[in-house]
């Protein structure tokens, strides 16, 4: 999936320095923390009152607080407060934050963990270490890196197909929203302008696709600009008097002030950024790069691995994957080695849809066939629906296969699940099982229905997730895949062989990253490496290769992720024997709600020790 694209100043990205004291507590958690004691007494009775409801208010302030700052982010939540607002990317506005977070910290430190129970112990500590990190973050200067060749400011117009428009006050919201862009842009140059003095900058190889995608907010018809789509669609309930009011004030803001804006940004990109850019590749080129590199490998994985420990885990998990991949391949019948067996599915046209409508229909009939097999592994199934949508046209060329967009917290926007229909003919069809499995259900979309349903957990960790336990999240998108085997869903060898692939492509990232970012790794190796060991077409792994370019360490989390949640299931099934059951294992570990990998081993343990034998 793709995170959200206006990221939180308070970033919530996590990577515990150190997990003793979150592993020192004593949780069996969602099995013992309504316990009744000896007494009688709730654990809730024996706690301090005061001390709770202290933390508790604290973490409704702070949450309150990073709505306020990533208003796009709580837009795409279904919380309307701040839908007239972009955020303030501004270099003060940073330094407040910084100071905010240290005041934060202190009021942290303040409450007496000792005072509070269950689940408040784990909701503290991982909210302690959460602010911490993002003090951490702030202190490397991330955020002089605003824009990628996949998102950034010259995306932030796909909002608008997160939001409401039903009333006068949505489409005014909108509105505010036009005429504060050319803020948002000067602040965004700003930023860069400052990375370039600093020498935080991103490699010309892939930002040589910025300008082309700048050059299409900047038209010669204001009515042509992504950002007037919403005034194309008035609800009949609005007066024709005020659609008429609002559709031609937004058209002079276009005109006036969103396209200018636009147009600055990119004759400061053309003319200072790109000649700036760093002509080679990798995070080491970063002032303190080793150590930013080390950091992000912390932050997106949740463990104390070095990058070159990944590295070497991604190495086996390429030949393990390997052995499976040519075992698929005898099976078929096919007489040639492993690279030819991936250039025939590349070439052979039996694969591949011959229009992008036709891609979409396979994408959807895809997914209806996943949703009656959810019921021979789960136990528990999310209410919230989701939809099958295209990928806008204007980012379709510059990313990735598919991603899933998170239903809003407050049920009024289903989930999505985005896939590419740009060049179908790249497009191979033996690979939309595993990728409708990660994306929607079991995966991405069953994740986070399922954490927003749990309503005794703060919202930070309900709505949280995707951008505190990379981890975790893709983790479990990556192990959904694999279950596409007890779902009956890999009908045939070649779908398996497409879950094969898209296992590879996660081991392959592990690899491909670290050889980038902390073993100085040109572009093309990595290129290379990525085609000889999985069968994607040669536009996947481009892009791909350039995401892990513009993006560093965030690759790292899928099959880290997905490797501890198959060792924790081998290893319950295991201890429990007969006790074990397949669909309460599916149960812990999502309703526990996303949190880091050794954090996950201890709810797992504890559920083991707690469940009674048969």
């Amino acid at each position: 999936m793709n995170p959200p694209k206006s990221q939180s100043i308070v970033s919530t990205l996590i990577a515990m320095r150190d997990f003793k004291t979150v592993l020192g507590v004593g949780l069996a958690i969602l099995v013992s923390l309504a316990q009744p004691s000896a007494s009688g007494q709730t654990a809730s009775a024996r706690s301090n009152s005061t001390t709770t409801a202290t933390f508790r208010q604290l973490l409704e302030d702070s949450w309150n607080h990073t709505m306020e700052q990533s208003p796009s982010w709580a837009s795409q939540l279904g919380d309307r407060r701040f839908n007239h607002r972009w955020e303030d990317v501004s270099l003060e506005n940073f330094r407040r934050e910084e100071d905010y977070l240290r005041q934060l910290l202190a009021k942290i430190t303040a409450i007496n963990r000792e005072e509070l129970i269950g689940q408040d112990r784990l909701n503290y500590l991982l909210f302690r270490y959460e602010t911490e990190l993002a003090l951490e973050e702030l202190s490397m200067r991330t955020f002089l890196i605003p824009i990628t060749q996949r998102e950034g400011i010259q995306t932030v117009d796909d909002l608008s197909d997160s939001l409401r428009f039903e009333s006068t006050r949505d489409f005014e919201d909108w509105l505010a929203r036009l005429k504060a862009l050319p803020a948002y842009v000067d602040q965004t140059i700003e930023l860069l302008r400052t990375g370039i003095r600093e020498r935080r900058l991103q490699p010309k190889i892939t930002m040589q696709r910025l300008p082309a995608q700048l050059a299409k907010q900047i038209t010669e018809k204001p009515a042509q600009s992504p950002f007037f789509k919403p005034f194309t669609r008035f609800p009949a309930s609005i007066p024709t008097r005020d659609q008429d009011r609002l559709s031609q004030e937004a058209l002079e803001t276009i005109s006036k002030g969103v396209i200018p804006a636009y147009q600055r940004l990119k004759s400061m990109f053309e003319s200072e950024y790109l000649p700036a850019c760093f002509d080679q590749v990798g995070a080491w080129q970063q002032p303190d790069g080793d150590k930013l590199y080390a950091f992000l490998a912390r932050k997106f994985t949740t463990t104390r691995l070095t990058p070159k420990q990944i590295h070497e885990v991604g190495r086996n998990e390429v030949q393990r994957i390997g052995q499976q991949m040519d075992t698929i391949i005898a099976q078929v019948g096919f007489q040639g080695s492993r690279q030819e067996f991936f250039k025939h599915l590349r070439t052979d046209p039996k694969f591949y849809c011959k229009s992008s409508q036709e891609l979409l229909m396979q994408y959807r009939a895809t997914a209806k066939e996943v949703d009656p097999a959810l019921l021979k592994v789960f136990k528990t199934i999310p209410r919230a629906p989701y939809g099958v949508d295209p990928i806008p046209d204007n980012i379709a060329p510059d990313t990735t296969a598919a991603y899933y967009r998170p239903l809003a917290a407050d049920g009024s926007r289903a989930g999505t699940y985005f896939v590419n229909l740009y060049r179908p003919e790249m497009r191979p069809t033996y690979e939309m099982m595993a990728l409708t499995l990660h994306e929607s259900v079991p995966g991405h979309h069953f994740q986070f229905a399922v954490a927003m349903e749990q309503g005794d957990l703060p919202k930070f960790r309900r709505y949280g997730g995707e951008r505190s336990y990379t981890a975790y999240i893709e983790g479990w998108a990556l192990y959904a895949e694999s279950l596409g085997d007890e779902m009956g869903l890999y009908r045939d060898p070649y779908s398996k062989f497409g879950q094969l692939t898209y296992e590879m492509w996660r081991a392959v990232r592990l690899v491909v990253d670290t050889g980038i970012h902390a073993m100085k790794w040109d572009r093309q190796r990595a290129i290379d490496y990525f085609l000889s060991n999985a069968a994607k077409s040669e536009l996947d792994v481009v892009n791909e290769v350039d995401r892990y370019i513009s993006w560093p360490g965030q690759a790292l989390a899928y099959k880290m992720g997905e490797l501890k949640i198959q060792e924790l299931r081998k290893r319950a099934a295991k201890l429990m024997g007969t006790r074990f059951d397949l669909k309460e294992f599916h149960d812990l570990i999502l309703k526990c709600g996303a949190v880091p990998l050794e954090v996950l081993e201890r709810i797992v343990e504890d559920w083991i020790a707690a469940t009674p034998r048969r």
